[in-house]
Parts: structure tokens; sequence; C-alpha cells
């Protein structure tokens, strides 16, 4: 992959790259098993007389059991926030009223991000061209990832680098990889200009064994 660049002014920018045939299947198998879960999540959510009769989605009540899941979809409130809703039951309430007004909108913006991405992939690898919007939709879907893969493995801070003969490995190669793509994209939505093209991004070890393997 190139790194990202900035064309274009007013309503005619565009952020541009070119993916590999293999970044491109790796990217919509993770787009796509991320839609999968949040759908999931989305389909079994509870839904009562008022929701039927109004139209406005309710969400779940609890948090995910599903660690994956409970990266995507975190409580609303942490008890390190305001020490007079530490007690059990009050933060409970408070994040399972939150949870369940709001879950459903997150969703939403999740899986339409997933979808940008999805359609803006070339399927067999070529030019990507987004607007800002697009790019937007991007780093929503990127960041989600990014989440899903540090839940896998185990990253809560910076993660340590794994040692190559572990299992997880080559997944903390693909980490890394997408803060890279991230990370240039970001530049790219911030620069009023051109960014100059350079060699690549480094992708050592990305492609190896994600198709087999799965992520």
């Amino acid at each position: 992959m190139r790194t990202w660049r900035r064309t274009g002014s007013g309503d005619e920018v565009r952020i541009c790259s070119n993916l590999e045939t293999y970044e491109c299947q790796l990217l919509a198998s993770m787009v796509e098993s991320i839609t999968e879960l949040l759908s999931e999540r989305a389909d079994t959510a509870p839904r009562d007389a008022l929701s039927e009769l109004t139209g406005i989605a309710t969400g779940h009540s609890r948090a995910p059991d599903d660690v994956t899941l409970g990266r995507l979809l975190p409580d609303f409130h942490r008890p390190d926030q305001e020490p007079e809703l530490v007690a059990g039951p009050i933060a409970s309430d408070l994040n399972g009223g939150l949870r369940s007004v709001n879950e459903p909108h997150i969703i939403d913006a999740k899986l339409a991000a997933a979808r940008v991405v999805l359609e803006t992939l070339p399927s067999g690898g070529g030019d990507v061209a987004l607007t800002e919007s697009q790019a937007d939709g991007w780093l929503t879907a990127l960041t989600d990832i990014r989440l899903a893969l540090g839940a896998m493995l185990g990253i809560t801070d910076e993660p340590s680098k794994l040692p190559p003969d572990h299992p997880h490995a080559a997944h903390q190669d693909i980490y890394d990889w997408l803060a890279v793509v991230q990370g240039l994209l970001v530049e790219a939505l911030m620069a009023n200009e051109w960014t100059q093209p350079d060699e690549g991004l480094p992708d050592e070890g990305v492609q190896g064994e994600w198709g087999q393997d799965g992520w």
C-alpha cells in the first residue's frame, strides 16, 4: 500500500491511495467480521411495546459478554468518572439506561462506516479515492478493527512485541500495519495539499497466513 494523498479542493477533494489485492481481501474480511458481530448484537436487542408502537429502537441494557463486542460497545460510565456513582446498583442502572437508548445508534453508525469501506474497496486491488466523508468512515472502521484485534491480543495500552513463533504474532503485525494506515489517513485528511508519495507502507508479515487462519 502506498501512502494516502490529498488532491483537489472544495467538493472535489479526494483522499487517494493504492491497495494490493491481498490488502483489500484482508480489510474486507475484517470489516465483514465486525459487521456480523454488530448485526447479531442489534438483532438480539429486546423489543418492548413502546418501541414497537413508536418505532424508536431500544438496545440491550446489559454489556456484551463477548470480549470483542465489549471493546466495540463499552460502558458509558466508569466508576472513576464520578465517585458519588461508584455504588454498584447506581452505576449499573445508569449504564443500562444509557446503553439501551444509545447503543442502537452507535451500532448503526459503525455499520454505516463498515459499508463505506466495503463499497470503496477495489475487490481486486487498485486505486482508492475517497471523499472526506468516506475517509471519516474509513477511520471509524479502522478503529473498530483495531479494537477487535486489541481484544484478541489482550492489548490495554501499548502492546509489547510478540515473538515470531507466537500464535498471534501475525495478528499483531496486522494491528501495527493498521495503525500506520490510520495515522497516514489522518495526516492526509488534515493536509491542505498533496502529500509527497513515499515508497509505501511497511507491510512485512501482514500477508503471512491470515487467509488460512482468519483473524
